[in-house]
């Protein structure tokens, strides 16, 4: 057990709702895929408390063989990593709980989804708050506030020029290629990239047996990569049992156990009871842009010949900047994209507070006024419930598109820049 603290440090806009789960939960389980800051998180919210870590072979064994033994050894407040190795520990923490609710007892960290995980969903029931790290965003690169979401919602996004930008030169392809994960952002471009892959190999070959009974990790791998190509399309697994010769119940289940460890999400469409024309199927995204590009092998001097391709890698970056800023939210959003019979289609569609809210992401340095046609489809099926639209493009000013609809065009770094 150690109480060190981590020199190096990122701040993270999730830390004041970890710090308020703590106050008044019993338990608190940080969840996110490995690698992303969960640890260092954990250590500088609370450096005073015990830390234990379950990738250590001789706590994973006495956890395992001796569950409730192991827990009533344990100090008052403990901080115990990579949770999902030992999940006989569950129980054993919901009987020390029972017989005495302290806040901030137990803080838990997760690199599978628990809640997905049929042994451990129900365990912890009515005791436990699950918070989830996305591997770092834009904002918290910037040390910037990430009040993006806020702003956007009272109008208030800048319409300012930014000073610096070279003419055009974009900066984009470079932060997708970079992605989220902070020792990959630690480095340069070529050792990034070699970083990403040994961490996927180490997921394949560690992980994977962790959550599911599959012989050979690397036909798990293959689908990722399949997904890299894809990623930002519509789910279609006839598609993907096709393309890689597996069944479609393999294939739903190497899609699960990717999600599970939060390198793919599926995105489900929204719809209402107005739209009745809409597709009701989910887009597939990665995660991590980082690793999209890795896998699909795109780099930052593809932006222009790779164009369509990085448009989807961008459309994927967006959808987790906004995951992430909605996590930070006290009233955290529902998220699901958009597309009708006609195609016409809008990339995010955001609930909050009683309006529907719409984004468009576009690859291209201009906009034309064709780019708000899902807008204001949207705009349609919200009805009085719209609260507004943006077509997010790799420019640098906020441009209007329908001022009635409250429809604009911004830069993508408006999710960062304030």
């Amino acid at each position: 057990m150690t109480t060190a603290t981590h020199p190096d440090f990122i701040p993270r806009h999730l830390t004041p709702m970890l710090r308020e789960a703590l106050a008044d939960t019993p338990v608190v389980c940080l969840l996110g895929p490995r690698q992303c800051g969960k640890s260092t998180l954990v250590r500088h919210c609370d450096p005073d408390r015990a830390y234990i870590n379950l990738d250590d072979r001789n706590f994973l064994a006495l956890a395992q063989q001796d569950p409730e033994g192991f827990v009533d050894e344990l100090p008052e407040r403990v901080a115990i990593d990579e949770i999902q190795r030992a999940p006989e520990l569950l129980l054993a923490i919901k009987r020390s709980v029972d017989a005495g609710r302290s806040p901030g007892r137990f803080l838990l960290t997760g690199s599978a989804n628990l809640l997905q995980l049929p042994r451990l969903a129900d365990s912890l029931a009515g005791r436990m708050e699950c918070l989830y790290l996305h591997p770092l965003t834009e904002a918290e690169k910037e040390e910037a506030g990430g009040h993006f979401l806020d702003l956007w919602r009272a109008g208030k996004l800048a319409r300012k020029v930014p000073q610096g930008r070279t003419p055009g030169a974009s900066a984009l392809p470079a932060r997708l290629v970079e992605g989220g994960y902070p020792e990959a952002c630690a480095r340069g471009p070529k050792r990034a990239r070699r970083w990403q892959q040994q961490y996927l190999q180490s997921i394949i070959e560690r992980d994977i047996q962790d959550l599911a009974d599959i012989r050979d990790g690397q036909e798990v791998a293959r689908l990722l990569e399949y997904l890299s190509h894809q990623t930002a399309s519509l789910l279609n697994v006839s598609a993907m049992a096709n393309a890689l010769g597996h069944t479609r119940p393999t294939i739903e289940r190497y899609l699960g156990v990717l999600e599970k460890l939060f390198l793919i999400r599926r995105l489900p469409a929204w719809h209402n009871n107005r739209g009745k024309r809409l597709v009701k199927t989910p887009k597939i995204h990665v995660c991590d842009s980082g690793l999209a590009a890795t896998l699909a092998d795109l780099r930052p001097e593809h932006w222009n010949p790779e164009r369509t391709r990085f448009g989807h890698l961008l459309e994927s970056f967006v959808v987790e900047q906004m995951l992430a800023m909605g996590g930070w939210n006290d009233d955290e959003p529902r998220f699901g994209h958009c597309r009708d019979k006609d195609q016409v289609e809008v990339d995010l569609v955001m609930e909050l507070g009683g309006q529907v809210w719409g984004i468009e992401v576009k690859a291209a340095a201009t906009v034309q006024e064709r780019d708000g046609h899902g807008l204001r489809r949207l705009a349609e099926v919200a009805g009085r419930r719209f609260g507004g639209g943006l077509v997010l493009y790799d420019g640098d000013v906020v441009l209007p598109i329908e001022r009635e609809l409250n429809i604009y065009a911004a830069p993508v770094g408006a999710l960062w820049r304030h």
